[in-house]
């Protein structure tokens, strides 16, 4: 029997449209090896590697009349030459014209007929730089059976990739007779099943919530978050079709050091960063604040015991997923008080369990920041879009080079999905002393989203040069 969908999968492919894309991305940015790393390098290294992850080469089949939830099936006519494509900029390339081609890419969606991933190998850029992006559907990505492709392709000491003979046989598609037969078969044991499936497949919210809570594990923690609405303004607006892509470089030193003199975690001073940025973004936008006006995250995140909760960690096994929310204080002027009002919030969350319903999303060891920032965007994807304003995944990577192949990654920005009605998703990873931030903003409503990445640059300096 095929292996069917989850109802969180399927649910992922249910409310996916031209305005929202369901899949998440990532740029990675390498240097280029004396002996080169070429499209063809990049093929022989995904494909030597793609039997380690069958959900790569597999499809999404539907069942006639919406009898059940959708199948995987191997893709019979996978071609990685589609799925791994070459692009370059015109030399020599910045890393503007590196960043709206992003954002162009995660505007479309994926082609729902074949395997629901795509890899980009971008030359031309300056200083004999490549870049890797890619997209990934979030219905792939569940962090035990399947990783992000990003990870899959990355060592910690440089490989050299070999040709390789493809032995993959993909086994033959179902045929229509069959899925029915299956689907039934399924309908007996469960009858409620065929209502729910109809439901979801017309977009019944109320089903589809009931659906996703069910499956996330939490339901009476979700109710009760759902009850209270977030606050409105600019970042929940109709989304539209476009992207832009910012992005902002800064040092993990200097995110310890504010921490060492204010107190929280790296985490705490993350997300400070950002409320700062906000509350200014928000100011130049002419919103009235005051002193009680929050913006809140949704922040799904690594969780770690106090002993071992440093974010720059390059170890988590064991780590548990969670999701919280959390309501920053834009409206507070003073940077040290933003922070602390921050890890009060964050501290009573870990104390009290009020995260929203992802522990039961996953708890795994392993993860790669790839990884964990789809598990975060599937955290985001199945809540609704009216309890939070901005996502805000901040995963840990390792602080030692990573390679693809003989090239050495020099750094990457997580590219988050937008969910419907929201304007704005910020993705965070730490890699070799640095912290990386993928600003990913609707180019409608966010059209200066490189505005909004240089007032974070500045809010971090406000906290290091903040007293009492």
């Amino acid at each position: 029997m095929p292996d069917r969908l989850s109802a969180l999968d399927a649910s992922f492919l249910y409310v996916e449209d031209h305005s929202t894309p369901m899949h998440v991305g990532g740029v990675a940015i390498f240097e280029r090896p004396r002996d080169g790393f070429t499209h063809e390098r990049l093929l022989d290294l995904i494909g030597q590697r793609l039997a380690f992850l069958p959900r790569y080469r597999q499809r999404v089949l539907e069942v006639p009349g919406h009898l059940a939830r959708p199948v995987w099936v191997d893709d019979v006519d996978f071609d990685l030459n589609y799925h791994v494509r070459r692009s370059a900029l015109p030399q020599p390339g910045s890393d503007g014209q590196l960043f709206d081609l992003v954002a162009r890419l995660m505007s479309r969606r994926l082609d729902p007929g074949r395997p629901l991933w795509e890899a980009y190998f971008v030359e031309g850029l300056a200083g004999d730089r490549v870049a890797l992006v890619t997209k990934t559907h979030q219905s792939v990505v569940d962090g035990v059976g399947t990783i992000e492709i990003g990870q899959l392709i990355l060592d910690a000491t440089p490989q050299e990739p070999e040709p390789f003979d493809d032995t993959w046989h993909p086994r033959r598609e179902p045929s229509r007779a069959q899925l029915i037969l299956d689907a039934v078969a399924e309908t007996v044991q469960r009858p409620t099943e065929l209502v729910e499936n109809v439901r979801s497949i017309a977009h019944d919210a109320t089903s589809m919530a009931g659906k996703v809570t069910e499956t996330i594990g939490d339901v009476a923690s979700a109710l009760k978050t759902m009850v209270h609405a977030a606050p409105s303004g600019p970042l929940n607006v109709r989304t539209s079709g476009g992207r832009m892509f910012g992005v902002v470089r800064t040092r993990l030193e200097d995110f310890r050091k504010v921490r060492a003199a204010h107190g929280g975690t790296v985490n705490d001073v993350v997300l400070a960063a950002i409320t700062g940025a906000l509350r200014e973004w928000l100011l130049s936008r002419g919103s009235n604040l005051t002193a009680t006006t929050t913006v809140r995250a949704l922040v799904p995140m690594a969780v770690r015991d106090a002993e071992t909760a440093e974010y720059s960690t390059p170890a988590l096994v064991g780590n548990q997923v969670d999701a919280y929310l959390v309501d920053l204080p834009v409206g507070e002027p003073n940077a040290v008080l933003r922070l602390q009002h921050i890890g009060h919030a964050m501290a009573d969350h870990l104390d009290s369990g009020r995260s929203v319903a992802a522990r039961g999303l996953l708890t795994v060891g392993g993860f790669a920041p790839a990884t964990l920032h789809s598990l975060g965007a599937r955290a985001a994807g199945s809540m609704s879009g009216r309890i939070f304003n901005v996502l805000i995944t901040n995963s840990p990577g390792p602080q030692v080079p990573l390679y693809a192949g003989q090239a050495k990654m020099v750094e990457m920005f997580p590219v988050m999905p937008l969910v419907r009605n929201q304007a704005l998703a910020i993705g965070v990873t730490s890699y070799h002393g640095g912290v990386y931030f993928g600003l990913n903003g609707d180019r409608k409503a966010v059209s200066d989203v490189d505005l909004l990445a240089g007032m974070i640059e500045e809010s971090l300096e406000e906290l290091k040069g903040a007293h009492w």
